[in-house]
């Protein structure tokens, strides 16, 4: 791209014409071109736009007064979310935008969402949302670069509160849009789930390992939004292959837990035909906040706080069967080589005798039904050691080698 820096800026016109003016003023003040989209139904704005409403409903293949007859607010919004993802899309292929950013109350976040989600990893993303991160937003509408601010003040006319969110908005997008460094593809991307190093030890060796095989490697936090970006990243087919480690947002889905990725967890690269190395890290816990205590059901159980955010309890036998029963039917889809590792001296620092998590009998039970339920095309390997011991690394990067040696991942770039 060439030229000034271009955002786009998204927002009903009708509605919010002195809100998305004054954020282009602020956004042009820092010698950034902006691009206003409109994107509502209601009326005519008040002043000129550089893409109407009846461009974004051109680009969904319909019209705006088509649109405006569905008489339906939720179907009339989601109908101009498809032409709007579609536009920005396009502008962006075609270099005349680097970013977007868009502002709104629910209806205005819902169908941002769609836009940001269109545009690649690497493009700058932001929105300004009176929901901003609200619990009403499902964790699978999340880009894996997303960025939001929550519009203090700002449902209805500008006053100091609204004008200081986006003025800060402005200066976010316009630095992103300058700074931004794009992903490259220069090496072929191996993605690792894990957690941080006091329960999860395997990446310490394994990032290494595969960064002199000539591989970029990117790990992931699994703690719901870090799952929800690999998760999101494997469907697009950014992998090359992916070391899938630790799948306790898989646990939290099913038992209730805080720290979910949305049910779609483990189907990504199956989808895609990425070659998969599983291993049940983590699984064997629940978590939830540590402020706001455990759910009393749960009282009775193992426990561990691993801080003031975050709590985690032991499951039971049975809720590990059931775990390993979803595990099975997420790999039946796999159109990929798929290798679940199973350690059989256990899963996480935790669970080692003397921890707070240690359960021996449940850790068999899990082991016995994914012996069960982990059919063809998914194979399973059991690992004599602990997953925190060099031997399951041992393994994995045994497998990944074989792998490279048949075809079935691209060899690294030296």
């Amino acid at each position: 791209m060439s030229g000034q820096t271009s955002v786009l800026i998204i927002g009903t016109a009708d509605t919010k014409a002195d809100e998305l003016q004054f954020l282009a003023q602020c956004i042009a003040e820092l010698d950034v071109k902006g691009l206003v989209m409109d994107v509502g139904v209601l009326g005519t704005p008040p002043f000129a736009v550089d893409f109407s409403n009846r461009d974004v409903a051109a680009a969904a293949n319909t019209t705006i007064e088509d649109i405006i007859a569905l008489g339906e607010e939720n179907l009339a919004m989601t109908k101009m979310a498809e032409g709007a993802s579609a536009l920005a899309l396009k502008l962006y292929q075609e270099g005349r935008i680097h970013g977007m950013i868009a502002l709104g109350g629910s209806m205005g976040t819902d169908l941002a969402l769609d836009v940001a989600d269109a545009l690649p990893l690497g493009v700058p993303k932001y929105i300004v949302s009176t929901i901003a991160f609200s619990p009403v937003i499902q964790i699978e509408r999340f880009s894996p670069d997303l960025q939001m601010i929550l519009w203090s003040g700002g449902l209805y006319g500008l006053n100091s509160l609204c004008k200081s969110v986006l003025s800060q908005a402005a200066g976010a997008i316009a630095g992103a849009c300058r700074a931004v460094r794009p992903p490259k593809a220069d090496r072929p991307r191996i993605g690792v789930t894990s957690l941080g190093k006091s329960c999860l030890k395997y990446m310490v060796r394994l990032v290494p390992e595969l960064e002199q095989r000539g591989y970029e490697v990117a790990v992931f936090h699994a703690t719901g939004m870090g799952g929800r970006a690999f998760e999101s990243l494997a469907a697009r087919g950014e992998f090359a292959a992916v070391m899938d480690f630790a799948l306790c947002e898989i646990t939290n889905a099913i038992l209730g837990g805080v720290l979910t990725a949305g049910h779609d967890r483990l189907e990504g690269a199956s989808r895609r035909g990425i070659p998969q190395l599983l291993a049940p890290g983590g699984t064997d816990m629940c978590d939830f906040p540590t402020w706001a205590g455990v759910p009393a059901h749960y009282q009775d159980r193992d426990y561990h706080a691993h801080n003031r955010l975050i709590c985690s309890i032991g499951i039971t036998a049975e809720e590990r069967q059931e775990l390993a029963r979803t595990i099975g039917e997420k790999l039946k889809a796999a159109a990929g080589p798929a290798t679940f590792l199973m350690p059989l001296q256990g899963i996480e620092a935790w669970d080692r005798e003397g921890e707070a998590m240690h359960n021996p009998e449940a850790l068999a039970a899990f082991a016995q039904a994914l012996r069960e339920h982990i059919k063809a095309p998914a194979e399973l390997i059991e690992i004599d050691a602990h997953i925190n011991d060099d031997a399951f690394v041992d393994t994995a990067l045994k497998i990944f080698d074989g792998w490279v040696e048949q075809g079935l991942v691209p060899r690294g770039v030296s």
